[in-house]
């Protein structure tokens, strides 16, 4: 049995909206509704093997703020999100820090880091 799938592309501001079919065995068998290649590749993901860029805040101590911005560089699984969340609630940066550096190597899967988004002077 066939299974249909509508999304939203967000690859760019066009929002695409997108029809996908799915063979009973996962095989997408097509994709419809895009305006450009990107939108075709952006829905099989989507489908295959859903990535976020996880952006939020952890704890920072030695400065006037409290919270540093922080992002994956490079997309995460979708799957491992709330991990990744349990993982940054233990997480505290002493300042200073620059807008770059990496907070914690290897995060959550290897080769991708979570880095520092704003640059902190201490206290």
């Amino acid at each position: 049995m066939e299974t249909v799938v509508k999304l939203t592309c967000v690859v760019c501001p066009a929002g695409c909206p997108i029809t996908v079919t799915r063979a009973e065995d996962g095989t997408i068998m097509s994709v419809t509704g895009n305006t450009c290649a990107r939108g075709k590749t952006y829905a099989e993901a989507e489908l295959t093997h859903p990535v976020r860029t996880l952006t939020t805040t952890v704890a920072l101590e030695g400065a006037e703020e409290c919270r540093l911005p922080v992002k994956t560089d490079k997309p995460i699984s979708k799957s491992a999100l709330f991990d990744a969340m349990r993982i940054i609630a233990g997480i505290t940066v002493q300042a200073p820090i620059r807008c770059g550096d990496i907070v914690v190597r290897d995060f959550v899967e290897d080769g991708t880091h979570l880095v520092a988004c704003k640059t902190v002077e201490a206290e």
